[in-house]
């Protein structure tokens, strides 16, 4: 019965794991706080903040956690208790390799024009570019240079190979000019609830990171006219093993007893499995729980429905008997009625990028809602530890989507040109990515009648995902139901100028603990912006005022939603200014 002992037991267990050490917090304003949650004394935790290194305190300046600016009640309560805060999630370490600040560099071991690729704007050298990542591919892994300039592409670009990079000279000097979609390539990708939908509309990319198997799966499956792979485990769930079961533990623990260890090791990648029961308490849990979720009909939520069991992706940092300990702590509690265990999965992409170019698709106007042809960009499907950095993406329909991804980094993106369905999508159970220093620029032409755009998007109970550091130009934060949970929002100026989708099959477009944090919306238009009176065990924290507008939405959940909002009418002087870097800076 580990981990069910309390929150001051799971505190001293997780800061006794190993690498979560607590270390100076960000300036004045933090130390403050820093004296409630470890007894410290302030001139102490002044001192260990001005011996910081100039790095700790460089970030300290990006995230604008210095001694001027307000702290909310809220910030000293989580430093309190950072992996059980009822409204904040910890997400600091989400993102590739527990968000980690820099990338591989892997050495050279191929180069696109070693194989035929010609940078002259009309030769097609997706054959070329494919050629030289399979070739790194079985070489175990390196970097596919593709030098400056223009490189045609009549074909999808595949990245199915555990740590093979592919790098451009710079988004501004290296391109892929793309002039086919998927359907012309792949085939029709229809809707699995029927309809003329196109899930183009959601999925794929004409650069696709997945592992080979599952990508040549889903192609056979398009093209057989069946609904294809999408989740970790398969559409019918039933794609894994048992390893081991697990005894009950709380959410917030680094650590949980299991039946067996004989088949786990440290830096496995393991599914957590939690299987919802007859009473939807599962699901009830994710929602915060209490009166509202559990009055909420869940039953003729198929969509919502279909994503279940949760599955969790994670590695094992230590084993030790029975008692495992993960690299980042349980995102729900486990509890026997929801039969958990650990699990294989699929096989999954890790170790592997994009970096340093732009993909622009041949011009075309955006597609009626929900019909695109599939002139995306960048995909991760069943990805893990991936990443891109650097990259543009122009004239597309969808933008940089993760799909069943977990623990990938999207840095320095930008999606530019016509306009897009979806500028960033994240769906069908992906976990703990991070999404930072991104742009979704101005449209360049006006959007032609009966399109949609969403900005950035989330569902299909994704969570402990983070958007940090954005300009969105135009778009709008996208909880497009489904469910999406314990997510955040930082420091992100937003010209609210979209809407937000979502079938009613799908269910709640929030469950708890999601968390913006210090958003200033330049046209003060409310639109899932401030969340308190939507998102059950929500924080609103640091945004300038905003009124409705012809989409107002109703709560989900009746009574009490335990949200909370603190410094509305205000920007920037919120302090942490930036909510995931002061969660990195408070334990590393």
């Amino acid at each position: 019965m580990e981990g069910w002992a309390g929150m001051s037991q799971g505190s001293r267990e997780n800061q006794g794991h190993a690498g979560v050490s607590r270390r100076g917090l960000l300036g004045s304003a933090i130390a403050v706080a820093a004296v409630a949650a470890t007894g410290t004394t302030a001139t102490a935790a002044a001192r260990t903040a001005a011996a910081r290194t100039g790095s700790a305190r460089t970030a300290a300046a990006r995230s604008g956690s210095g001694p001027s600016g307000e702290v909310p009640s809220l910030w000293h309560e989580f430093t309190r208790a950072p992996y059980t805060h009822p409204q904040i999630p910890y997400v600091g370490r989400s993102g590739h390799r527990r968000g980690a600040a820099r990338f591989p560099r892997r050495p050279v071991v191929a180069d696109v024009r070693d194989h035929g690729a010609v940078a002259d704007g009309t030769t097609d050298s997706a054959p070329a570019i494919n050629r030289a990542i399979a070739a790194a591919g079985r070489a175990g892994g390196g970097t596919v240079l593709l030098p400056p300039g223009t490189f045609r592409i009549d074909d999808l670009i595949r990245i199915g190979y555990d740590n093979v990079v592919l790098r451009g000279a710079g988004s501004s000097r290296t391109k892929l000019y793309a002039t086919k979609n998927l359907t012309e390539l792949i085939g029709v990708y229809g809707s699995r609830y029927g309809g003329d939908k196109s899930s183009w509309s959601w999925a794929g990319g004409l650069i696709w990171l997945a592992p080979r198997a599952r990508w040549d799966s889903l192609v056979a499956a398009i093209r057989a006219k069946a609904w294809p792979f999408e989740g970790w485990t398969g559409n019918g769930r039933d794609e894994w093993e048992t390893l081991t079961t697990v005894s009950p533990a709380r959410r917030g623990s680094w650590s949980v007893t299991v039946a067996d260890a004989r088949l786990l090791r440290p830096g496995q990648l393991v599914l957590l499995r939690l299987a919802d029961d007859a009473g939807h308490t599962l699901l009830e849990h994710m929602s915060g729980g209490g009166p509202g979720p559990e009055a909420y009909s869940w039953d003729d939520k198929i969509k919502l429905t279909s994503y279940v069991p949760y599955e969790w992706p994670v590695r094992i940092a230590r084993v030790r008997g029975r008692k495992v300990t993960f690299e980042r702590p349980l995102p729900l509690d486990v509890r026997p009625e929801w039969d958990p265990r650990l699990t294989t999965h699929v096989e999954a992409l890790t170790g592997a990028g994009v970096e340093g170019l732009t993909l622009e698709a041949v011009e075309t106007p955006q597609s009626p809602h929900l019909l695109d042809k599939g002139y995306n960009g960048v995909a991760f499907q069943c990805a893990y530890d991936c990443w891109a950095d650097d990259v543009v993406v122009r004239h597309v329909d969808n933008g940089f989507g993760l799909v069943a991804a977990s623990s990938c980094t999207l840095r320095r993106t930008t999606v530019a040109g016509r306009g897009s369905h979806h500028p960033y999508f994240c769906r069908e159970g992906s976990h703990d990515n991070l999404v930072e220093d991104f742009t979704i620029e101005q449209r360049t032409v006006p959007a032609p009648a009966g399109t949609q755009l969403h900005g950035i998007n989330v569902e299909g109970l994704s969570s402990y995902n983070v958007w940090s550091r954005g300009e969105m130009r135009m778009g709008t934060f996208d909880s497009h139901r489904g469910l999406p949970f314990a997510n955040v929002r930082t420091d992100i100026t937003v010209n609210n100028n979209g809407r937000h989708g979502g079938d009613a099959s799908a269910g709640p477009l929030f469950g708890a603990r999601f968390a913006h944090w210090n958003i200033r919306v330049t046209n003060g238009r409310a639109g899932l912006m401030k969340i308190d009176g939507l998102a059950p065990y929500s924080a609103t924290v640091g945004l300038n005022e905003v009124t409705e507008f012809d989409q107002t939405d109703v709560p989900d959940f009746t009574g009490d939603l335990h949200a909370r909002v603190e410094l509305y009418g205000t920007t920037d002087v919120v302090r942490p200014r930036n909510l995931y870097e002061a969660q990195r800076e408070l334990f590393r």
